[in-house]
């Protein structure tokens, strides 16, 4: 079964605009989901350059799909799509 991978920003813009708060990923992910979700940190996704908003950080990627102004609710929902499709 393929693993849903996480990355987490923690770049200097996204870490202060909330990524630091996604450190707790790993301990609130419901347990049917926890072999099945990879979570890891990035020392930057490279978004804020591409996109030119850095209000729109913090970012993490769920496999292939960005997720702007991330929060850990956001992060859980998307990963539970991939995992429920």
């Amino acid at each position: 079964m393929h693993k849903v991978e996480v990355k987490v920003c923690l770049g200097t813009t996204c870490f202060v605009m909330g990524a630091s708060n996604m450190q707790e990923l790993l301990e609130i992910i419901p347990e049917k989901y926890q072999d099945k979700a990879e979570v890891s940190g990035s020392l930057c996704l490279g978004l804020c350059y591409k996109n030119q908003e850095y209000s729109k950080a913090p970012y993490v990627m769920v496999d292939d799909e960005v997720i702007e102004e991330a929060t850990v609710e956001k992060v859980l929902e998307s990963i539970e799509g991939k995992l429920t499709k």
